[in-house]
């Protein structure tokens, strides 16, 4: 289905649905395999980084903003919880694990990679969980596929949650997701002021999106939470 990846570069990749949804948005704009800078290991089906050759029109820009397409890129928190599961695989092997807002799918496609027993991908756009389909079947590995977090049955042993929190909206998922599982590990570059016990900081890194969108220092800046 896709092409190798070699030399660590990018190639274009062809997945109609995903293209066609792209093109509805940004006439213009491509699907790349993408090696991700922060997980070297992983590669991803992103918006090719040279788009656009030229300053949008504001008509293509709230085109953009009306229909965000998250799952074209990966985030800078989802590169920094996605490394981090892969350097400390004895969190998540043998474990059943629900990546929330899964959106490219990176983050569950590296618990995966670890060894987790069974890795759900939640996420309520269809085209994200399209989009980390595809993404897993690049990488190697399979992924269960949820559009709706309450309807996963089951117990889950940890939940992943990365960039969630660009909506401060979100924040009563906090509660949710430790009253559902023992352990939740959450990456999040937006909150600075975040102080929702039981979570608790445990490391702190610089990341970036990919591709690269030139965010300020400030969403560089990715702290990592525990709730255990």
């Amino acid at each position: 289905m896709f092409p190798p990846v070699a030399g660590g570069s990018a190639c274009a990749v062809k997945v109609p649905r995903l293209q066609a949804a792209l093109d509805a948005v940004l006439p213009g704009a491509r699907l790349e395999v993408t090696p991700l800078p922060g997980c070297p290991d992983l590669s991803l089906a992103l918006l090719n980084a040279d788009f656009p050759q030229e300053q949008l029109p504001p008509d293509s820009v709230q085109r953009a903003m009306d229909n965000p397409l998250y799952w074209v890129f990966c985030w800078a928190s989802g590169q920094v919880l996605a490394n981090h599961v892969l350097a400390y695989p004895e969190q998540v092997a043998g474990r059943r694990v629900l990546d929330f807002g899964c959106g490219s799918g990176v983050v569950a496609i590296a618990a995966a990679r670890a060894g987790a027993a069974e890795v759900v991908a939640c996420d309520n756009d269809p085209l994200a969980l399209a989009a980390s389909r595809c993404n897993a079947a690049l990488n190697g590995v399979e992924l269960t596929l949820a559009d709706d977090f309450d309807a996963v049955a089951g117990d889950l042993d940890l939940i992943l949650v990365a960039d969630v929190l660009y909506d401060r909206g979100n924040l009563p998922w906090l509660r949710r997701f430790a009253q559902r599982a023992p352990r939740v590990l959450l990456a999040d570059s937006r909150v600075k002021d975040f102080d929702y016990p039981p979570y608790r900081q445990v490391g702190r890194y610089a990341s970036c999106t990919v591709p690269d969108l030139d965010e300020a220092a400030e969403f560089r800046d990715v702290r990592l939470y525990l709730c255990a």
